[in-house]
């Protein structure tokens, strides 16, 4: 695929219409907006713009379109598939400046914020009105809703409250051509043509750009209990999983650690009051939520109840608050814990949920047969498994060689296991080489149908997801 390079014409014209602060074109900056969270990936952009308003986003693309200018949409940089790097060079179109939160209409539980809000922000936001925004990707602190909406984020909650697309209810994109749609309804029920609302959210930033969404809110829970369940068994683990469910108890959160996960958390965050006997080989970190306190309790008892059934050690139930803040800190470090600790890579493996078992034994499994060691953590409760493949001892020969067909391995048991290749991180840059084991070729290419029919010219977030 080929693109204009930008020359000094260009970049007079980015400066006329966002101001000369604007428009980043030194190298250092460069640098900064060269990569996202995922591995030790960079691609340097030849410049970035800050526009601060939709008429301004609409003036580049528009522009960029016409003259056959790369251009890579960029939230907060947080993503773990490459999704914001801007692997053909062109134009960073950032959207940290599009960051106000518009109004909070608490007669209709609903939300209007723009694409550069950071989520925790909306999240407490909406508290004080008594709200509830639940999609909390473990990066909440600091990711935008942008590019939540972009990889369709979840995180622990989505396992009682869904993901990101089952709370937008309309959104303002502009296209690569330049016009301005808004794509729905604020409304809770639309039978009205095709979802384009819904083709939006997951689409990585490949059809358009976000500029502002509409979001529905739920009544905030007044309660939460939570305890970490030690198991002398990783597969028991996650075992469990299931059967508490089967007594008809829907948690908020049911996250898995593996032993290796929450010690290298543990010395991460330098962790020093949970105690983790030789014998433990994996954690369940399971919250209940809710208004009646009393219910909440019952439901706790079934759960140990349940448990009992496996291997267990002593569960630990956080009594106050700041015992559940660090349990939460515990498990929200432990992907940059393993990041810290080695060369990784990061696979977002995804099954039914009573398949979790035979994943993480084939995951197991396939690293014996091909030498690597991983360190596996998740939403257990949805069957969202991250597998953090560690290099270790191996090579640059096994590494480079032998890697791909062990994660091709992996995902085609997920695919048999009737699960899918990604959960919530998203295909970016690096998971595309996998897509024709989730997709056929009618799939595949209907799918780049869609992408031809929004953005002809392949400006917007090129090498994504697809050729």
């Amino acid at each position: 695929m080929q693109f204009k390079k930008i020359n000094n014409g260009d970049a007079d014209f980015f400066q006329k219409t966002l101001g000369i602060n604007n428009v980043l074109l030194d190298e250092e900056s460069k640098q900064n907006y060269s990569h996202d969270e995922t591995e030790d990936l960079k691609f340097l952009p030849e410049l970035i713009l800050k526009p601060s308003s939709v008429k301004e986003i609409s003036s580049i693309l528009k522009y960029c379109n016409e003259k056959n200018i790369a251009v890579t949409p960029r939230a907060a940089g947080t993503g773990l598939s490459g999704g914001a790097l801007p692997v053909f060079g062109g134009v960073i179109l950032s959207i940290e400046k599009l960051n106000r939160i518009i109004e909070i209409d608490d007669r209709n539980h609903q939300v209007t914020v723009e694409a550069g809000v950071i989520t925790q922000v909306l999240q407490d936001a909406v508290k004080v009105k008594g709200l509830f925004y639940p999609p909390d990707p473990a990066s909440k602190g600091s990711c935008f809703i942008g590019g939540n909406i972009a990889e369709n984020s979840g995180g622990p909650k989505a396992v009682k409250y869904g993901v990101v697309k089952d709370y937008v209810l309309n959104l303002e994109v502009v296209l690569p051509s330049g016009e301005i749609i808004w794509t729905g309804a604020n409304v809770l029920k639309n039978a009205t043509g095709y979802n384009l609302t819904q083709l939006i959210v997951g689409s990585e930033g490949t059809l358009a750009v976000v500029t502002k969404i509409v979001l529905r809110l739920l009544p905030h829970p007044q309660f939460d209990l939570l305890m970490l369940v030690p198991f002398r068994s990783a597969i028991e683990a996650c075992e469990a999983v299931n059967k508490i469910f089967m007594e008809g108890i829907i948690p908020s959160a049911m996250e898995f650690m593996e032993r290796d996960a929450i010690d290298f958390a543990k010395q991460f965050i330098e962790v020093k009051n949970i105690p983790i006997a030789d014998d433990i080989k994996a954690h369940l970190l399971i919250e209940v939520d809710g208004n009646d306190l009393e219910v909440l309790y019952k439901e706790m008892e079934k759960i140990t109840n349940v448990l009992q059934q496996f291997d267990i050690s002593e569960i630990l139930f956080a009594d106050t608050a700041d015992q559940k803040n660090e349990l939460w800190k515990l498990r929200r470090s432990v992907a940059e814990a393993v990041k810290s600790h080695s060369v990784y890579k990061e696979e977002d493996t995804v099954v039914p949920r009573a398949e979790l078992p035979k994943l993480l034994q084939g995951v197991k499994d396939i690293g014996k047969k091909f030498g690597f060691k991983s360190v596996c953590y998740g939403h257990a409760g949805d069957g969202n498994l991250h597998v953090n493949i560690i290099k270790g001892e191996m090579n640059n020969e096994e590494w480079n060689e032998k890697l791909p067909l062990g994660i091709r391995e992996i995902f085609q048991l997920c695919v048999d296991l009737k699960g899918t290749i990604s959960g919530e991180h998203g295909i970016g840059w690096v998971q595309k080489p996998y897509m024709n084991i989730a997709f056929n070729p009618v799939q595949m290419n209907l799918m780049k149908q869609i992408k031809n029919v929004f953005d002809p010219n392949g400006i917007l977030n090129p090498g994504k997801i697809f050729d």
